[in-house]
Parts: structure tokens; C-alpha cells; sequence
């Protein structure tokens, strides 16, 4: 990498290589545009680093220790292991998951030095709308831009009274553990603590799951919650819901929980995962140098991913929800487009949510609840994986799919999915909403068979009324 210390220009600053950043830097660099971006850490952000490819990787391998550990007792396929009990080295299963991390960390450079992107490994600060202070690897070096992307991610969100520290941890240092804690409470009920949660349960860890809310996963619709609810159960994941978890025990042994009947009970612990939340990277970057309008705590854009400051982009987590790579992604390829001289602006039809549970959990558009609220009568099909040829002959059964369209025109407003790899139906879902599909349209199109996506085709026909296998 051409590192050079001094003083740097360029049309565009990016400051923050995760999955937005490092996007944004591609595509100006493939219009020809002087890029430079500026990543205090690793390239490919919380994301790649201690975020989305390592859970998925940690889950994984999960799932595989459980499907070994189920050769070990009866089965419905005839196979068994006669070679002892099935254990787990998590100190491997690390070594192996850091090294997909890294081998995507070169990736990421490879494809900024293709582009003729210069990558300053230092830590960025904004001195004014148009220059960036850089000490750290590849500094001390002031970088003046004509035009700069803010693409600062976020951080986890701790809880003021379960400080982060000793046996109270958060996803990043639960993603580093390099042994399976016997009694692990997660605190929180969102994705984030569901998916590392269940990926433990797996390992062999006694897990419980404490949730502010009345029900687990609160920003999905509660059918979806109660499907998921049943896998942990059969996971041996004990959840308490209606809880708070307020601080250590006096001596340090465990979690004090205040139930939903207001008593307290105290869950042993050797290790608490707090998963409330994160909140947009604001500090130590230059933030209150510049002149930004905030709206609910997060840097305010418009269609175009403008700021309040001429010049001056922001993009991914540091905007707002849905805090999601994919998100961020396709903002950053936007931005780009508009300083290369394109016409766009941001505004999609549905930006899919994914839940990486067992089962697995989709969201795109709007539930049913959330499109009666908005003033639509409806038509809702849905279709179970137990009726689904290729998901009984995975093991697969359980879960569904469900089309929710307007009554008056039949417009598909939004899909949803819970079961065994339907992360994978995402982009179908996202498809039929851009394109904007009509029930019709769904039901009418060759899904082929067998394989689970002839659920989505089922769930269409379904709200038509017509269901074909069910």
C-alpha cells in the first residue's frame, strides 16, 4: 500500500472503510475520481471485523458442533457416531473465524488499490467541512477534499449500570471468546443477542436470555417471535421477558434481574453478554467541528445523503435505522453516483431485515399490523415449510412464508419468512417490492420445485385464494 506523509488532495475524503465506506471509495474511484479513505482500524468496519461475517461464521460452526452431537443419539436418518462424545475446541473454531475475517480484510484493500483508491490506515478527525487531520500508522498528515462521505459506523450501546469490563461483555469481546462459558446471560432479546445467544446454546452453554420488552425480537411482528421462542426452548435457552437487568450481584457471581411480577432474582453467570443496542460513532472524529443538523441523535440527510454542510455526505449507522450493512452499501454507491455526475437519489421500496436465529428470520416491507396502521384493507397468505416438499426432506419444517398485498389493486406491500435458511429468500422478497409485484405476478411466475422459495409462490396463491398444496 503507497503510504505518504504530509499533506494529501483529493476530490473525495471517505472517513470509515466498513461496508458504506469502502463502497462509496470503489465506486468514486471507478468513476475516475481522487479518492482517499481514512480507517482507524481494519478495513471492512464492525461488520466484517466483530460484527456480521464473524457471528455468522461463529453460528455456523455451531450449528455443525450440534448436528455432530446429534449423531450421537437417535436419529430419523440411521446415523450414528461410535467414536465417544462429540467436544469443541472454541479457541480453533476462533483461529478458523479470524482468518475468514482477514482473508475479507485483503479483499477489501485489493479492491480499494484496484480502484486507485488510497487507503491511510490512521485515526481521521474533521477540522472543517473540507480537512482531516490523520495521526496513527500513516500519519501525522492533513488530507484537504472537495467533497467528504462521513461513514463513521456505530458502537455498541452499554448499559450504565452493567459497565463493560470482567465477565460483563459485548458482542465484539463474545465474538473473541476462546472458551464456552458454562452459564452465559444475555441481556437483550434483539438479534444481536438471539444469534449469539443460540450459537452458545449450541456450543453447550446454559444460556438465559433476559428482555425488557414483553416479547423477544420487538421489531418483528409476534407470530415470528413465538416461532423463534419454541426453537430456544427446544435449545434448553431459558427467556424472561418483561425483565430488567439492573446490576451484579454483590458478590460478582451474577446478573440481579427484576421480573415482570416486580421480584428479583438473581441468574448465575460466567459470563453477561449486553446486546441493548448501538448507537451512531459521534466521538473523536471532529464531529463538533462541523456544523451538522442532528435529528434523533443521528447525523440528519436527505434523499441524496446531503448533510446540513455543502459538500459534506453521511452515510450507513451514523444516519440512522435500519443500522444495516446493506444499507449502508447502497448509500455509499449512491453518493458516489451524484459526485460522478449521476442523477439519483435514495429512496427503496424495502430494505430487508435478517435475523440469523435458528430458524432463520426474514423481513421485507411492512407486516400486516404495520400496513393496517397505515390506512390499507389487506389480503394475507400464508404457507407453512410443513407442506413444503423440500423442507421436509431438509428437516426443515418449521416456520412459514406470508405475502401481505393490498386488498383494492393486490400490490405486494411486504413479505415475511421464519425457517431453516430463508435468509436466502431475501433478495426474491426484496425483488418483488422494488419491481412491484402484485400477487398475481408472484403466483404466476415458475418457482422451482422442490425448494423451499415455492413457499413464497404458495403464500401468493394463498391470498388469492386459491392455495394449490395446502
Amino acid at each position: 500500500m503507497n503510504r505518504k506523509k504530509g499533506s494529501q488532495s483529493c476530490d473525495v475524503l471517505v472517513l470509515g472503510a466498513g461496508p458504506g465506506g469502502y463502497a462509496a471509495a470503489i465506486r468514486a474511484g471507478q468513476a475516475g475520481l481522487k479518492v482517499v479513505i481514512v480507517e482507524g482500524e481494519k478495513a471492512g468496519g464492525t461488520c466484517l471485523n466483530v460484527g456480521c461475517i464473524p457471528s455468522k461464521a461463529l453460528i455456523h460452526a455451531a450449528s455443525y458442533f450440534q448436528k455432530v452431537k446429534a449423531c450421537e443419539q437417535d436419529n430419523p436418518f440411521g446415523i450414528s457416531l461410535g467414536v465417544g462424545a462429540a467436544t469443541i475446541d472454541l479457541s480453533k473454531t476462533i483461529d478458523w473465524k479470524n482468518g475468514i475475517v482477514s482473508r475479507l480484510n485483503k479483499g477489501v484493500e485489493g479492491l480499494l488499490k484496484k480502484a486507485g483508491v488510497l487507503l491511510i490506515t490512521g485515526w481521521g478527525r474533521m477540522l472543517d467541512g473540507k480537512t482531516c487531520e490523520v495521526s496513527g500508522t500513516d500519519g501525522p498528515m492533513l488530507i484537504h477534499a472537495d467533497h467528504v462521505i462521513l461513514a463513521t459506523g456505530s458502537v455498541v450501546t452499554p448499559l450504565p449500570s452493567l459497565p463493560f469490563g470482567g465477565k460483563v461483555i459485548s458482542s465484539t469481546e463474545a465474538l473473541a471468546l476462546t472458551q464456552v462459558p458454562d452459564k452465559l446471560v444475555v441481556v437483550g432479546g434483539g438479534y444481536i443477542g438471539l444469534e449469539l445467544g443460540t450459537a452458545f446454546a449450541k456450543f453447550g452453554a446454559e444460556v438465559h436470555v433476559v428482555e425488557f420488552a414483553d416479547h423477544i425480537l420487538p421489531h418483528y411482528d409476534r407470530e415470528i417471535g413465538k416461532v423463534v421462542m419454541q426453537s430456544l426452548k427446544s435449545l434448553g435457552v431459558t427467556v424472561s421477558t418483561g425483565a430488567a437487568a439492573k446490576h451484579l450481584s454483590e458478590d460478582g457471581s451474577g446478573l440481579v434481574v427484576g421480573l415482570a411480577d416486580r421480584s428479583e432474582v438473581t441468574l448465575p453467570a460466567d459470563k453477561i453478554l449486553v446486546t441493548v443496542g448501538r448507537k451512531p460513532r459521534l466521538d473523536g472524529w471532529g464531529a463538533d467541528s462541523l456544523y451538522l443538523t442532528m435529528r434523533d441523535g443521528f447525523i440528519a440527510i436527505n434523499d441524496k445523503c446531503q448533510t446540513s454542510m455543502t459538500d459534506v455526505y453521511a452515510i450507513g449507522d451514523v444516519t440512522g435505522e435500519p443500522m444495516l450493512a446493506h444499507r449502508a452499501i447502497a448509500q455509499g454507491e449512491l453518493v458516489a453516483d451524484i459526485l460522478a455526475g449521476k442523477p439519483r437519489r435514495f429512496d427503496p421500496v424495502s430494505i430487508p431485515a435478517i435475523c440469523f436465529t435458528d430458524p432463520e428470520v426474514v423481513s421485507a416491507g411492512v407486516s400486516p399490523d404495520e400496513a393496517t396502521a397505515a390506512g390499507h384493507e389487506l389480503m394475507v397468505g400464508e404457507f407453512p415449510f410443513a407442506a413444503n416438499g423440500k423442507a421436509m426432506a431438509g428437516a426443515a419444517e418449521t416456520g412459514f412464508v406470508r405475502v401481505v398485498a393490498r386488498k383494492d389493486n393486490h400490490l405486494v406491500l411486504g413479505i415475511q419468512a421464519v425457517g431453516k435458511g430463508v435468509a436466502e429468500l431475501s433478495a426474491a422478497f426484496g425483488l418483488a417490492l422494488e419491481m412491484g409485484a402484485r400477487l398475481e405476478d408472484i403466483a404466476a411466475t415458475i418457482h422451482a420445485h422442490p425448494t423451499q422459495g415455492e413457499a413464497l409462490q404458495e403464500a401468493a396463491l394463498g391470498a388469492l385464494g386459491h392455495p394449490l398444496h395446502i
